[in-house]
């Protein structure tokens, strides 16, 4: 049997749910995108190493909300274009109101 060692993250990442108890595997999509939002460099090597570019790419790529700086980053780890990610689409149908 092919066991990975678990990804190692900082703690506040998760600091809404039991740290201890999260399934890396069942929740893949959520605990990519949850680094993502809120993680820093180490963490997303973290999570590359331990999902794949490929998982991390399409979770991504299918995520209903990162902030703005977030999607920008992941465009540039994954080298897709920004009207790839549908959390950019999203934002683009519903813009905000202009921050005065």
């Amino acid at each position: 049997m092919d066991t990975k060692p678990k990804p190692i993250f900082e703690k506040r990442i998760f600091w809404d749910v039991n740290f201890e108890l999260i399934d890396y595997d069942a929740k893949a999509n959520w605990v990519i995108t949850r680094v993502f939002e809120r993680g820093d460099v180490e963490d997303i090597r973290q999570c590359r190493r331990y999902y794949g570019d490929e998982k991390v790419t399409e979770a991504l790529l299918n995520v209903k909300y990162l902030p703005e700086h977030r999607i920008h980053l992941a465009s540039a780890v994954t080298g897709k274009p920004l009207n790839e990610f549908r959390c950019y689409i999203l934002r683009q149908l519903n813009p905000e109101l202009f921050p005065y």
